[in-house]
């Protein structure tokens, strides 16, 4: 029997083997390939390196903004073989650190449970004393729709294998990925079209934020809010998609349609209804978030597998932490928080920060909201990236920073100082304290921090 088993490389998986190995050597890991991150392969890198791309061009097309002429020419084929290029090489440098373990620690195969001690792989049963589940996630797909549409309904897991940009394309979901994926292919020339079931873009919260967002990408970008295809026709090699709008039908041909409506666990391919018949229903199993236990099992589920926080850096930290849990069972202790730290990278960036906005209302906390508006600040305006807003969240009795929400340019780097701030759990006065260059983009959060502490003092 092993001390422990951890299911899934991923990110979650890496680290907690990586932590796990510290401690004992009686450890497996278990991944159905390949032997890398959903970061590296299909999430974050790629995504990236074709923002990257579309920005740049972005910028070179609107260098008029600062008084200059430049031609500019996107190449279609040469981005995507970028893509693919520093795709390859951020794959290959996380395989290479798993290449170098025991190989008696690594087996290739898909595991299903046999009872809450037992895994079954390929025929062959694992018994460990305790199990982490690093199985990551999937895109959501219509497997109908897939059927009818073939390669040309792409998820965001396969689009970045095109050959070349095409030339039209649909966007199914305006969410955090749909937004990043269609503002890139919008802006290296693929015109692109982004049906939204609801009127909301992107994650954030704050009614004044979400406003600007859903002004600010629209002028740039065709969203189609409260609106979704009504049916979805292969015609060659194109597809043609029927639906209302204003309850006027009209149609649409594109060359393929991304559907960008989510994820879903990969926990409903271990069998963990052989545990207990009630776990058929993955989106309701008792994990505690505090302690990522499954009900009083020795069983922990972290990363993109888990409901909480399908964030990179959230489940490398889960992946760290969960293995004293395991190796301790049933000594089990809740993991420390990080404040919460999650970006968009459209242009402008979003960003939330600790409780947002719709977490405040809802618990009914006594806060202030201290507000700025990018569009006429200094640096912004100086840089031509002046759009959209931030929000700061104080709460009123403490005088503690809660949140933030940012729609605005750099928002990634100004989150991470307003997150580090959070964490270490100072007062409005003592951040007002701190030196604010000039002219830099956080004098905007030093003009809205002003704007909470005179709400502040006005309660007085």
């Amino acid at each position: 029997m092993y001390d422990l088993i951890i299911i899934g490389s991923g990110t979650a998986g890496i680290t907690a083997y990586k932590e796990a190995i510290k401690h004992t050597d009686n450890i497996l890991i278990i991944n159905a390939v390949p032997w890398d991150t959903t970061c590296a392969r299909v999430g974050c890198m790629p995504s990236k390196v074709l923002i990257a791309s579309a920005n740049r061009m972005h910028l070179i097309q609107h260098a008029h903004d600062l008084a200059l002429n430049i031609d500019s020419e996107v190449s279609p084929n040469n981005v995507m073989s970028r893509v693919r290029e520093l795709r390859d090489f951020f794959t290959q440098a996380t395989l290479k650190e798993v290449n170098q373990w025991n190989p008696k620690h690594k087996i290739s195969g898909h595991a299903k449970f046999v009872d809450a001690q037992t895994v079954e792989v390929d025929g062959q049963y694992y018994q460990a004393k305790s199990f982490i589940l690093a199985v990551g996630s999937r895109p959501n797909i219509d497997s109908k729709q897939k059927e009818v549409l073939g390669e040309r309904l792409l998820s965001s897991d396969e689009v970045f294998e095109l050959p070349t940009l095409p030339e039209s394309l649909a966007v199914i979901g305006s969410g955090v990925i749909a937004i990043e994926l269609v503002q890139a292919m919008q802006r290296l020339g693929v015109k692109t079209t982004v049906f939204a079931r609801s009127q909301k873009v992107g994650s954030l919260t704050s009614p004044v934020l979400q406003e600007l967002a859903q002004q600010q990408l629209s002028s740039e970008l065709e969203i189609k809010f409260k609106t979704v295809p009504d049916e979805m026709i292969r015609q060659g090699d194109q597809v043609q998609i029927k639906f209302k709008q204003n309850d006027q039908p009209e149609n649409l041909e594109v060359d393929y349609v991304l559907t960008a409506t989510g994820r879903s666990s990969n926990l409903d391919q271990l069998d963990l209804e052989k545990i207990d018949p009630s776990y058929t229903d993955i989106k309701n199993l008792p994990i505690d978030l505090s302690t990522k236990q499954l009900a009083n099992y020795p069983i922990f589920i972290i990363g993109d597998a888990a409901p909480d926080a399908p964030i990179q850096h959230e489940a490398a930290y889960a992946g760290k932490k969960i293995v004293k849990n395991c190796l301790n069972y049933p000594d089990v202790q809740a993991i420390p928080k990080l404040t919460l730290l999650a970006i968009v990278f459209s242009q402008p960036e979003m960003a939330i920060i600790g409780k947002n906005y719709q977490q405040l209302q809802k618990a009914k906390t006594d806060f202030v909201t201290g507000f700025i508006s990018y569009e006429r600040q200094g640096r912004a305006r100086v840089e031509a990236t002046n759009m959209g807003g931030a929000e700061i969240y104080v709460d009123r009795s403490t005088r503690k920073l809660l949140g933030a929400e940012l729609f605005c340019a750099q928002a990634e780097h100004l989150a991470h100082l307003l997150a580090w701030l959070i964490g270490e759990g100072v007062t409005i006065d003592q951040i007002l304290e701190k030196p604010f260059y000039h002219p830099t983009l956080e004098e905007g959060l030093r003009t809205a921090l002003k704007h909470a502490r005179r709400q502040l003092a006005d309660q007085h």
